[in-house]
């Protein structure tokens, strides 16, 4: 199952929630982009040189969980679930992603991830899920809300920015994308799912029911 959406969208917990009332596996694409940001900080990486980007993936050592009750995002043997979440990563990640040769080795990454996956199933999550990573997965979803809803999710999960910046860093984040991939507008045989009206648990039950729906 494949799942696009801009950022605020609540892509990331809609579908580990979904994943784990389906039994399925989870993959959030967007937590690689950030470790690779991570990496390339850690790194000393200057982010304006595109060679240099690109070179720190020799020693990016990546590990994800995808059991939804495990989720861990790792480099090398370093726990990064939490670090990636921070600002400075966030500000990062929108040079990373503009970069055709590193997308170009995530895609291939995140097809490993999906192959190796024991579960019966696999939610894969991200920006550009539907159309270039899995354009043939069963189920195919666009999730999104209105921008005002969106920020207003994001402010709340982060706690270390002010509400206006937060709403900013995520404006940012989805015109920079917005340059690379196209996360707004469903492709063919992409379900759209608008979470404006709906609370979370519609929303899961929202992805679950399409997912069913599917299979059967």
């Amino acid at each position: 199952m494949a799942v696009d959406g801009p950022a605020g969208s609540g892509k990331s917990s809609v579908s580990r929630a979904a994943a784990r009332a389906l039994g399925f596996g989870y993959q959030d694409t967007g937590a690689a982009y950030r470790a690779l940001a991570w990496h390339a900080l850690q790194q000393g990486v200057d982010l304006d040189d595109a060679a240099a980007v690109v070179a720190s993936w020799d020693t990016f050592d990546y590990s994800i969980g995808t059991d939804p009750d495990d989720y861990f995002v790792r480099v090398g043997d370093t726990d990064v679930t939490e670090a990636i979440r921070t600002p400075e990563v966030t500000a990062a990640v929108a040079h990373i992603a503009k970069l055709p040769e590193v997308r170009e080795k995530l895609v291939q990454l995140f097809r490993q991830v999906m192959r190796k996956a024991d579960a019966q199933g696999i939610i894969t999550e991200g920006r550009d899920i539907t159309t270039v990573v899995a354009p043939d997965a069963e189920v195919r979803i666009l999730l999104t809300a209105d921008e005002s809803v969106r920020m207003a999710r994001r402010s709340a999960e982060v706690t270390t920015q002010s509400a206006a910046e937060t709403s900013a860093a995520l404006a940012r984040r989805d015109a920079a994308d917005a340059k690379v991939v196209d996360f707004m507008n469903a492709a063919d045989g992409v379900t759209t799912l608008d979470s404006t009206d709906l609370d979370f648990d519609q929303t899961v039950q929202a992805v679950v029911d399409l997912a069913r729906a599917a299979t059967h």
